[in-house]
């Protein structure tokens, strides 16, 4: 029984990285140019993700999965 929890468990922080993944990756695609501080942030959340202990996860996840609300268009006026 242990066995079948600690199994879901991993399946959720695995299927909550995904969505992290997920979901930066829809907004990062209409764009042209993403900041290298961007996507550490990203690595990172996911790597918390992956690495906490499971309870806590649960407990910690409105606070680590990012809410991105608005993206705006970077223009590349290079002139």
């Amino acid at each position: 029984m242990t066995d079948q929890r600690s199994d879901s468990r991993n399946e959720a922080v695995i299927d909550e990285a995904l969505a992290v993944i997920d979901g930066a990756l829809a907004n990062m695609v209409t764009r042209e140019l993403v900041s290298s501080g961007e996507v550490a942030d990203l690595l990172l959340d996911v790597r918390m993700l992956l690495t906490n202990d499971p309870d806590t996860v649960a407990d910690a996840e409105s606070s680590i999965v990012p809410v991105i609300e608005a993206i705006e268009a970077v223009s590349s006026d290079i002139g």
